[in-house]
């Protein structure tokens, strides 16, 4: 047994799931009584469900609550490229989802949800999820609540002592460590969840699966290619593609594999020193940017987010669309360094238009059929981006530097 195990866990994620996927469609297709392996996607679902709001609270709690001040750095130009590109991300695939609407295919309890009647609504939810009782949000999933909480609890622990700041990062990673067991039995959970859909839908559901991996991949290619460039070249007003290009060759295609944000901090501080960038910027800020820079994470919480919306028939407005583009940004900002882990806020996102936490952990099972190619385009995206914006920060901080001088010798 102890070889079985060794073997399989010697195996990729990226094949195991692969395998379960292929393994899920043949079962559904030629066995649809075998109706006991849909349990296996519920199990996988539920424990997604029981682990996530925890995650969300200390991860953040723990991220704001370490931030260290003092040090004179160029990390405030970083942050806000961390932000903006986020937030850009974010809203370009909020326009991306109203031009290309995605459709999903989800349980029957769907048909009973109550769309709320429009922004005033829409608002009202948001606010009273802002003030919810802290555990009463844990217990009932109130991720806008969890979020609310982690962050005013982070900004008062920063005075904390040190043994306090360790308890909580320790207890962070003891989630985080849960989050990666529970992920490395996905390719069960995903052969569950694609035996259910295929047996009981049949094979033209999967025509639903391929439209929302092409949005997903095609939002984020646009960013990576376009998107990108444009904030490099504003910043270092010379061609941006050998830049662009070298952190996705040199990050984004090991980050595709690895589908690790934090796995990839080690690959992006040798890539900063490669491009010579300041050791006391870059020892910050790209660990950083694995915890708060999630472009790719935003993307993929606003396409999943639309695409239950747009299946319950909940019409969305401009207004609600506007609060979904920052809300998917800040939560992408939640999510965790491990494969997977921005499906884990879709709920987050869900719940500002409504929608039961039930129906929006069928949207995260959706998101984990998928999960192969946009988990990790999404963390190849992320990541590159960590050093991207790392060295737009002080190439630009450099090219204003070297202009000074010109300046004045133009003027004498």
């Amino acid at each position: 047994m102890r070889k079985i195990i060794g073997l399989w866990n010697r195996v990729s994620l990226v094949k195991r799931i692969i395998v379960g996927l292929i393994i899920g469609i043949l079962l559904g297709l030629f066995f649809p009584q075998l109706t006991f392996l849909s349990t296996l996607g519920d199990l996988f679902v539920g424990a997604l469900k029981a682990v996530a709001p925890l995650l969300v609270l200390f991860l953040v709690m723990s991220a704001l609550s370490r931030n260290k001040q003092g040090k004179k750095t160029n990390m405030k130009r970083i942050i806000f490229l961390y932000i903006l590109g986020t937030l850009i991300a974010g809203s370009i695939a909020v326009i991306a989802s109203f031009i290309f609407p995605i459709q999903l295919k989800l349980g029957e309890t769907a048909s009973s949800v109550a769309p709320p009647g429009g922004i005033n609504e829409v608002l009202k939810t948001l606010l009273m999820n802002i003030v919810s009782n802290p555990v009463d949000a844990l217990v009932n999933a109130n991720y806008i609540g969890i979020l609310t909480w982690a962050v005013l609890l982070g900004i008062a622990l920063k005075k904390a002592s040190q043994g306090t700041k360790n308890a909580i990062e320790n207890i962070a990673d003891a989630l985080s460590q849960i989050v990666k067991w529970v992920i490395s039995l996905a390719p069960f959970g995903v052969m569950g969840l694609v035996f259910n859909t295929i047996s009981t839908q049949g094979i033209g559901s999967l025509v639903d699966y391929g439209k929302l991996i092409a949005l997903l991949v095609g939002v984020m290619a646009f960013i990576a290619l376009v998107v990108n460039p444009i904030i490099v070249f504003i910043g270092i007003r010379k061609n941006p593609y050998p830049l662009v290009f070298k952190c996705l060759k040199d990050s984004g295609i090991t980050a595709f594999f690895t589908r690790s944000s934090a796995a990839n901090i080690p690959v992006n501080m040798k890539l900063c020193e490669e491009l010579e960038l300041d050791e006391d910027t870059y020892a910050v800020s790209i660990p950083l940017g694995a915890t708060i820079n999630m472009g790719g994470a935003a993307v993929t919480i606003s396409v999943l987010t639309l695409a239950a919306a747009n299946t319950l028939g909940i019409n969305v407005d401009i207004g609600s669309a506007i609060i979904l583009s920052i809300l998917s940004a800040v939560s992408a900002c939640g999510a965790s360094g491990v494969a997977g882990g921005s499906l884990l806020l879709v709920p987050l996102a869900c719940s500002l238009f409504g929608i039961p936490n039930d129906i929006a952990m069928q949207v995260v099972g959706a998101g984990f059929v998928v999960g192969v190619i946009q988990d990790s385009c999404e963390t190849a995206l992320n990541s590159s981006t960590d050093v991207l914006y790392t060295a737009v920060a002080e190439l630009s901080k450099r090219r204003k530097n070297t202009d000074k001088p010109k300046k004045l010798k133009s003027e004498n």
